[in-house]
């Protein structure tokens, strides 16, 4: 006869291993509300209107996002005339601004939000699904080599948009 003890320790067991199994697993929204008909997608470079002044920022917008759809795989990406459905997107403002200022009024730490415009179409039913602003940032510490931390700082707000914007069209979030 198996001792009640022993019975516990299994189901301890099974019990860790699925929830290890659950923490071992990334989440996808695969198809959540992307519709049916819908394959492939194009993301054209974005256009930057921001007057920041930044240097290729829609260009690393546009490449974080396309990375982000090619990892996804809800939506294969491809060329404007082979796509059924397009993201055309507008860089619409940069800002710096202090966002941590220690005793005696002094910046300690400065924030970068970077907001955009986006469309998204289904080609073929010759829609609009949406048409919505994303805005999110990257915080940088003033002090030290200001131009890398800067530089971080966009990287992570361009990296959070383009999740942002990924979620949107996967997830209609």
């Amino acid at each position: 006869m198996v001792s009640i003890k022993f019975l516990r320790h299994i189901i301890l067991f099974v019990i860790g291993i699925f929830l290890l199994g659950l923490t071992a697993c990334s989440y996808s929204f695969s198809g959540a509300s992307v519709p049916s008909h819908l394959k492939t997608i194009s993301i054209p470079i974005f256009s930057d209107k921001s007057g920041s002044g930044e240097f290729d920022l829609n260009q690393k917008l546009t490449k974080q996002l396309i990375q982000k759809f090619i990892v996804d795989n809800t939506l294969l990406v491809s060329d404007r005339l082979n796509s059924n459905a397009r993201l055309e997107g507008t860089v619409t403002a940069l800002s710096d601004s202090p966002t941590v200022v220690s005793g005696g009024e002094k910046v300690t730490t400065r924030r970068i939000t970077i907001s955009v415009r986006v469309v998204y179409k289904d080609l073929v039913k010759k829609q609009q699904i949406f048409d919505r602003n994303f805005s999110n940032y990257g915080d940088y510490p003033v002090g030290g080599d200001i131009t890398t931390v800067r530089k971080q700082a966009i990287d992570k707000a361009i990296e959070r948009i383009a999740e942002d914007i990924l979620l949107g069209v996967v997830s209609n979030w």
